[in-house]
């Protein structure tokens, strides 16, 4: 079994060598979907997808990386750990899961440290019915000329306004408010976009090309950012489903030990959410009974966070930004979303590993 720290990388395309070696010291193929853009040093973009299993196994794992770019550093080592694991290989094999890793949902935030695509938009707020009206999130409307001032630091009076909207309203409606998802300001924070993405139709047509047999079908989303540090909180992910939910806390659940949170109850700390993009898999494999989690694992406490997503988007309206505020910025959103502490990389492999035993143990029952 590998050290887990050299699971782990700090540029995307040392991510990316470090995922195409493993998949093929493992003995497995790689099909790459290329971006169209290159990432911050020149390099290829992808969203590299290995399959360890049989391709027409009835049980099916997903285990996926940056969906929201950035947050990938602590996704991809998972998954490198993960396929250097023998004994983790060997359980998925006795169980009959095949396991589908999506490396890279976004590898363009992966590389140029943001969250959003470079079509500015949060894939996790991009999966709606473009067809029909989009969401309206009025909170945000009115928090959008506070969250991105004209001049950045913020001065005393902007930092003001923010406070006197969390004293007004509350902590748990500012982070509603901001997090949602927002289908009108483009160059705004949780832009959910008003088409589909190059990653949201690339990755249905790897959910249909490898998900179509599948009876049942389980995912693992790695996010950072939410709760304490290195707690990895495992956010059911399904339609608000009973019989769904009663399976995800069966499986995952370990008897009350490592408990399975929900958005539509509010036992998560994540606000309800809408255009999800777990959403695609009961329009991709409609076939398939479908159990899934997000796994969040905490960095900063929620108002460093928010500040950091904030400088960034602020830096990405403005490019004329001095290279020194820039490279603080970028900085301060690469710790944000990845502690780069062995401490914190041990307890994000081992809680993952957990989970990975627990998806195979639940699919094979």
């Amino acid at each position: 079994m590998m050290n887990v720290v050299d699971a782990f990388a700090s540029r995307y395309a040392q991510a990316r060598v470090k995922f195409l070696e493993a998949a093929a010291q493992a003995g497995l193929q790689v099909t790459s979907n290329v971006h169209p853009l290159a990432g911050r040093d020149g390099e290829a973009l992808a969203m590299d997808v290995v399959l360890d299993g049989a391709p027409d196994a009835d049980k099916l794992l997903i285990l996926s990386s940056a969906c929201h770019g950035v947050e990938g550093y602590c996704g991809s080592g998972v998954q490198v750990f993960a396929l250097h694991d023998q004994a983790w290989r060997h359980k998925a094999r006795a169980q009959g899961v095949a396991v589908l890793y999506v490396h890279a949902l976004n590898p363009y935030g992966f590389s140029h440290l943001r969250r959003t695509t470079h079509e500015n938009v949060d894939l996790n707020r991009n999966f709606q019915d473009f067809s029909k009206p989009l969401p309206v999130n009025e909170a945000y409307r009115v928090l959008h000329p506070l969250l991105l001032p004209r001049h950045w630091p913020p001065d005393a009076a902007n930092a003001a306004a923010v406070a006197h909207f969390i004293a007004t309203n509350g902590m748990d409606a500012f982070q509603a408010g901001v997090t949602r998802g927002q289908h009108e300001f483009a160059d705004g924070l949780f832009f959910g976009g008003v088409a589909p993405t190059w990653s949201n139709q690339t990755l249905r047509q790897v959910l249909r090309h490898h998900g179509h047999r599948a009876k049942s079908i389980a995912w693992i989303d790695f996010h950072t950012g939410l709760g304490p540090s290195g707690v990895g909180e495992r956010i059911f992910a399904c339609q608000d489903d009973p019989a769904a939910l009663a399976r995800a806390r069966q499986w995952w659940g370990g008897q009350g030990a490592t408990p399975v949170t929900s958005i539509y109850d509010g036992s998560s700390t994540s606000a309800f959410l809408t255009g999800l993009m777990w959403t695609s898999i009961y329009e991709e494999c409609p076939q398939a009974e479908y159990t899934g989690i997000a796994m969040e694992y905490g960095t900063l406490p929620m108002n460093e966070m928010v500040l950091a997503l904030r400088a960034e988007h602020w830096l990405h309206n403005h490019p004329e930004a001095l290279p020194a505020q820039a490279g603080e910025i970028r900085q301060q959103m690469m710790d944000a979303f990845y502690t780069d502490t062995d401490a914190w990389k041990g307890q994000i492999i081992s809680q993952a590993r957990q989970a990975l035993f627990q998806a195979a143990d639940g699919l094979g029952a």
